[in-house]
């Protein structure tokens, strides 16, 4: 069974810069569509951007176009979330996220329905 671990989480200033890692066990991430979430205080749940092997990147939410990528290293079985250009209202708690194995596994999909598998989150803190 596919297990997800985030790390990297942290406190740092307004337009400062944070690496999140998402880790996977029990299953290689070759397969997989990996989504990045981040839920605030107080709000629902929203996807921030994808990465397929099939596919590529996909983005989700249009206020980290140009501050946020990811990327993957199967080899260690980790996908990366790079935060740049940090602002207040990035402050959050990141997940990590894969569909179910099957037929959309290398998919992307913004909706939370279809991820199957969630990290624990880590905390993401933009203030002075």
């Amino acid at each position: 069974q596919l297990q997800l671990v985030e790390s990297g989480g942290g406190l740092v200033q307004p337009g400062g810069s944070l690496r999140l890692s998402c880790t996977a066990s029990g299953v290689t991430l070759d397969y997989y569509a990996i989504s990045w979430f981040r839920q605030a205080p107080g709000k629902e749940r929203e996807g921030v951007l994808c990465i397929s092997s099939t596919y590529g990147t996909t983005y989700y939410a249009d206020s980290v176009k140009g501050r946020f990528t990811i990327s993957r290293d199967d080899g260690k079985n980790t996908v990366y979330l790079q935060m740049n250009s940090l602002k207040p209202e990035d402050t959050a708690v990141y997940y990590c996220a894969a569909p179910a194995m099957g037929l959309y596994t290398d998919q992307c999909f913004s909706d939370l329905v279809f991820q199957n598998s969630w990290g624990q989150g880590t905390q993401v803190t933009v203030s002075m």
